[in-house]
């Protein structure tokens, strides 16, 4: 029996990898039936916003969705195809499980972090105004509520894989109401979980801490600015956004997408790297229920880039972006 999934190829080299992704997916041997549907910004001229509301439909039918990269254009008065998404399906956890892989260019060795990021308020819930003419106000939403929602998750993820220690991360010493409410929930769910080791850092000494001593972290827990921020350090500590998977989960939905941008630069070229689109496939996998499918992509993947022959030129290769998901997809056999 398959499962319905909406494909949103996306702009710039978008296409390129959601199609290496969806061969690689359908050759894990996973009952998936794509519905593919289109949103950023060539879907402006036709509709008038990049993310239509069939998008939206396609996704509350099928209930899981696989993005591509899409373009929001700037100073033209529209959101985030990005942060829409994440508000609408109330994605509320932003997952990017990061690690070491094979041959893969690091100062690091041992990094394995999960970083679990709320998804719906803090700064970005977008409310802020001006104040005469010379100021602006952004309004830090945090809730007990969210904050409790999103270290639950933390815990059961790292439950559930069999990870020893979740770390919060604040700065409630200085915003000691909106951040200190933030450590004092995921504080208090902490309590549920008692095989598992609870600490905090300050968002900065966390900062500081990621770049001397990566190794020694596993779940990292935050609110959605500092989530923002630090999920893209860690993949810098294992590569880049090239290969970082990402997921965005809510209680009813799941958008599973590639962290980078859409590179229009390379677009059309056949050169972009599709790892990070197809580690977003085999997030999306694992929670579908296919793990044996999602660990044959993991074994193609980790044999393509062991050998180094068939890997795209960010990666220090000279294979083209479909070439490089035909090889993973012969290593699986």
């Amino acid at each position: 029996m398959s499962i319905k999934v909406t494909l949103i190829p996306g702009d710039g080299i978008g296409p390129e990898v959601s199609a290496a992704s969806q061969r690689v997916i359908t050759a894990s041997g996973a009952g998936i039936e794509w519905e593919i549907v289109e949103a950023g910004e060539a879907c402006i001229a036709q509709y008038g916003t990049p993310l239509p509301e069939h998008v939206l439909d396609t996704i509350r039918r099928n209930k899981v969705a696989l993005k591509g990269p899409v373009t929001t254009p700037v100073g033209k008065g529209f959101r985030s195809v990005n942060v829409s998404l994440r508000q609408q399906l109330q994605l509320y956890a932003n997952v990017r499980h990061m690690k070491n892989l094979p041959n893969v260019a690091s100062k690091y060795e041992e990094v394995d972090i999960v970083v679990v990021r709320e998804n719906t308020e803090d700064l970005y819930a977008g409310i802020e105004h001006m104040v005469g003419r010379d100021a602006a106000e952004s309004i830090k939403i945090i809730t007990r509520e969210a904050s409790e929602r999103i270290g639950r998750y933390g815990f059961e993820l790292a439950r559930r894989e069999g990870r020893k220690r979740v770390t919060i991360v604040h700065k409630a010493n200085i915003m000691k109401l909106s951040d200190g409410l933030f450590l004092e929930s995921v504080r208090s769910v902490a309590r549920d979980y008692p095989e598992i080791v609870c600490d905090d850092r300050i968002v900065d000494a966390m900062c500081m801490n990621l770049v001397q001593t990566p190794e020694q972290f596993d779940v990292l827990v935050l609110p959605n600015l500092y989530g923002d921020i630090i999920s893209d350090l860690v993949a810098g500590l294992v590569g880049g956004l090239g290969v970082a998977p990402g997921a965005n989960i809510g209680e009813m939905y799941a958008v599973f997408e590639a962290a980078h941008g859409s590179a229009p630069q390379i677009a059309g070229k056949n050169l972009a790297n599709p790892l990070a689109m197809i580690m977003s496939g085999v997030e999306m996998l694992k929670y579908l229920g296919y793990v044996k499918e999602a660990q044959r992509v993991e074994k193609g993947i980790e044999s393509v880039l062991r050998q180094g022959e068939y890997i795209t030129p960010d990666l220090g290769g000279q294979a083209g972006t479909k070439e490089m998901a035909s090889a993973i997809i012969a290593a699986m056999a």
